[in-house]
């Protein structure tokens, strides 16, 4: 699944292809993956002017002039790519398309289809049960800190609860308790104000190092262009294991925690 480096990618390059562009039509091609009913997704934007791109958490969000927001949660195989006026074929797996009046189109594909497209009001608080944004000035040490107090819920599985911090997924958390030195099984609540202060500042070197390198393409995952980021080949842990590990040379090992695979080094990660 796309974590924060990745969705942040494909929105910038969303942000630079269609922005300013207006939907001519909309065309939905599997109902299940759409909100509302596809008739009135397909109205409701017909018409509308994309005002800009973004990322909430997870989420790509599509901003409108009319005040409305496509929503796109990309679970596990969705793209979201641009094809230029004149393109012929479809993206495949397409499931919705996207028509701008200049002829470009915006095809949602997803092998998979657990992608999921939400067409919400300018009221509609579909954001409120997510976390925290750990690249934003809410994201303070003090704030991260008073999260994890009394918090007895293995370290790993904390940072990867979306209700907390938002866009962390398994590979920046393995990555991230790495640089910080931090076992990944122990409770949250547990670390010490020195641990605490790495592990704050490990998320987001992390992350904006991913975020340069566009992102780690390890499975599915393509920016808006369809093309593959670069950051799997700076991984230090993640799906490293029986490799050395960078900093001590011991070996990175493969465990299961809260049913997820964990990489980390037993050694450097006491």
């Amino acid at each position: 699944m796309p974590e924060l480096p990745e969705v942040e990618t494909i929105a910038r390059g969303l942000d630079r292809a269609i922005a300013g562009k207006t939907v001519e039509s909309a065309t939905v091609r599997l109902p299940k993956v759409v909100l509302p009913e596809p008739r009135r997704f397909s109205r409701r934007l017909a018409g509308d002017r994309v005002d800009r791109a973004g990322r909430r958490g997870k989420f790509v969000v599509i901003s409108l002039a009319s005040g409305r927001s496509l929503v796109v949660h990309l679970r596990m195989t969705g793209r979201l790519i641009v094809q230029p006026a004149g393109a012929t074929n479809l993206e495949p797996y397409t499931n919705v398309v996207l028509n701008f009046r200049d002829g470009a189109r915006l095809c949602f594909a997803d092998v998979r289809q657990f992608g999921r497209m939400r067409l919400v009001e300018p009221e509609d608080p579909w954001a409120a049960e997510v976390g925290l944004e750990p690249l934003s000035d809410d994201f303070s040490f003090e704030r991260f800190s008073g999260l994890l107090s009394g918090r007895t819920t293995p370290i790993k599985a904390f940072l990867l609860d979306q209700r907390r911090i938002a866009g962390i997924g398994n590979i920046y958390a393995c990555e991230a308790l790495w640089e910080a030195r931090i076992r990944p099984g122990l409770p949250a609540g547990s670390l010490s104000p020195q641990r605490r202060r790495r592990l704050h500042e490990a998320i987001r070197s992390v992350l904006v190092r991913a975020i340069e390198h566009r992102g780690t393409s390890v499975d599915d995952y393509v920016d808006a262009e369809g093309l593959r980021g670069g950051f799997q080949n700076k991984l230090s842990v993640y799906g490293r294991d029986g490799h050395a590990c960078p900093r001590c040379g011991k070996t990175v090992v493969r465990t299961v925690l809260a049913q997820r695979g964990t990489w980390w080094c037993r050694t450097c990660q006491r």
